[in-house]
């Protein structure tokens, strides 16, 4: 079910600031997993809403934590 949204409505969901908790930006409906930020100088950020954003975060903390029991 991939939606065909213009970049500009994408743009503007990123630039929305009901969509942004804090820092975090969370989107269920932007199919996106990267975002810009919302001063898009200031680098990327992971759209929390996407379930691969999870699952990255997960599997760098595991890369991270599970060498120390090894």
């Amino acid at each position: 079910m991939k939606k065909n949204l213009s970049k500009e409505y994408l743009d503007e969901m990123s630039r929305n600031s009901g969509n942004w908790k804090g820092m975090f930006y969370v989107n269920r409906k932007d199919p996106r997993i990267l975002v810009p930020k919302m001063n898009p100088a200031l680098g990327w950020t992971l759209n929390f809403g996407h379930p691969v954003a999870w699952i990255a975060i997960l599997a760098i903390l595991a890369i991270a934590i599970i060498p120390s029991f090894l």
